[in-house]
């Protein structure tokens, strides 16, 4: 039998539900939301329910369980819930295969014939016997463009295989062709951990330090090179005898951030390329010779904040207050600015501005890029930045943003960085926050969730991180 208490706090539950359920149908329509955004959120967290497509928003919401109605609820009303869009996998790790096209997108080629590479590239991989045999279950496929990863979790051998047998049909395709005629590739291989997560299509991708690192193997390859990381390729070479006479050490090579990776070069009788670049390999420098870089400026604090002015064609004014740290060793007379917009425009028609804490307008000395959709440029400092010092600097400039998003990477290490929107409050948005890998592209919704506020004249969104690091990137749509 239920006690007093017990039927006391079951109704509080009930009426508790039935509240947040009514505060949360209320938002999706003055948000102009519907049930195809539930049912992403309930796909977003892998959510196991009895939900159906063909329900309305009210029987979805009756069928969710409590927590992930009360979580919506916040996250709806703009709390800052810390770890409910956290990845809720464990990560997998792949052997992976990663390749693409020498000079697969050079302006001198015709698209057409561009396109007619990538095509004879898919269709030579899908020849292999490694790739047609392989275990669906166990395999991830990744199209890039003009190039292919693949992850193979149940064999650290089938990457090496796979880029073998694509060689030697290379080879013989190649036979019959000449100059640009021919399709040269590169390949890089590596193991490694990813998350599986759903992109921005509601599809299966992966992030993580296996496919990234791949793609920077790949990246140090020549023409019909087949590089591998030394954390695969030692492990390979001890399997077999065949192995060991294929994949040979090279050293040391540079790669993004001042790292280095260790990488072997796979070559045998028709397959793969010996001579190896050079270009970014590392240096045995001695001891009195080694210098370790270093930036000018190091940020204590970025806000940069996004006010749209002219919703119909998503005019922009950019405001970003920059709290600068002289890091060097040397006073420092002028701080560089890049600035990028979706519209092609002039400089002089932005509205560039900059001024210092006390509010003196700044000279721009020199504008060192004035591409259509591309600026770059130098502030001159009333007074030299002298080392260990701080100054806190305001840019303004004015710039549509018609796709709706803002690229944003950050050039040294950042303490604490602060991102504000705010837009008429009838123009619907979506308020998503991506972090971006730079080299490979690839984007993960960041960590926390934006906090969204919708006021009588405006909505605004606000999103904070703390210790970022120099090349970290966002994205931020709305």
């Amino acid at each position: 039998m239920e006690t007093s208490k017990e039927k006391s706090d079951n109704v509080s539950n009930m009426i508790k539900r039935i509240n947040e359920i009514a505060e949360i149908l209320a938002i999706l329509n003055d948000t102009k939301r519907g049930k195809d955004w539930l049912m992403q959120e309930v796909k977003k967290h892998r959510l196991k329910s009895q939900v159906k497509p063909s329900m309305n928003s009210f029987e979805m919401l009756k069928v969710l369980p409590n927590d992930f109605v009360s979580n919506l609820l916040k996250g709806l009303r703009g709390d800052d819930i810390e770890g409910f869009e956290d990845v809720q996998t464990l990560t997998k790790t792949f052997h992976w295969f990663f390749t693409d096209i020498v000079a697969g997108s050079n302006p001198k080629i015709p698209t057409k014939d561009q396109v007619r590479k990538i095509v004879v590239l898919n269709e030579l991989i899908s020849r292999t016997e490694t790739f047609g045999k392989r275990d669906p279950a166990s395999t991830v496929i990744l199209p890039t463009g003009d190039g292919m990863a693949i992850g193979f979790s149940d064999s650290p051998e089938k990457p090496i295989r796979l880029s073998i047998e694509l060689h030697k049909l290379l080879n013989r395709y190649n036979e019959s062709r000449s100059g640009v005629e021919k399709l040269l590739i590169r390949i890089g291989i590596d193991m490694g951990p990813v998350y599986l997560v759903k992109d921005l299509n509601d599809k299966d991708n992966v992030w993580g330090p296996g496919i990234i690192l791949t793609r920077r193997v790949m990246d140090l390859a020549g023409d019909m090179n087949i590089f591998a990381s030394a954390r695969i390729a030692e492990d390979t070479r001890k399997l077999s005898p065949e192995y060991m006479e294929i994949i040979h050490p090279i050293g040391d090579y540079h790669i993004k951030h001042g790292e280095e990776l260790q990488l072997y070069n796979i070559y045998g009788d028709g397959f793969g390329n010996r001579i190896a670049p050079r270009s970014k390999k590392v240096e045995k420098l001695t001891e009195d010779k080694l210098v370790k870089p270093a930036y000018n400026f190091a940020f204590r604090t970025i806000d940069i904040v996004l006010d749209v002015t002219e919703p119909s064609t998503m005019l922009t004014h950019h405001t970003w207050v920059w709290k600068l740290e002289n890091i060097s060793k040397e006073p420092k007379e002028q701080v560089h600015y890049i600035i990028d917009g979706d519209k092609e425009r002039e400089f002089k028609d932005l509205n560039v501005t900059v001024r210092d804490e006390r509010g003196n307008s700044l000279e721009i000395v020199t504008v060192d890029a004035n591409k259509p959709t591309h600026k770059e440029f130098n502030v001159k400092l009333r007074n030299p930045m002298l080392p260990k010092q701080t100054k806190t600097l305001k840019m303004e400039y004015d710039w549509e943003e018609p796709d709706r998003s803002f690229y944003y990477r950050v050039a040294s290490d950042c303490k604490e960085f602060t991102y504000l929107f705010s837009i008429a409050k009838e123009n619907q948005i979506k308020t998503r926050v991506l972090r971006v890998d730079a080299e490979t592209g690839y984007r993960v919704y960041a960590s926390p969730n934006p906090v969204v506020k919708y006021l009588d004249d405006k909505t605004i969104v606000s999103w904070s991180k703390t210790n970022l690091k120099s090349f970290d990137a966002y994205q931020f749509q709305w």
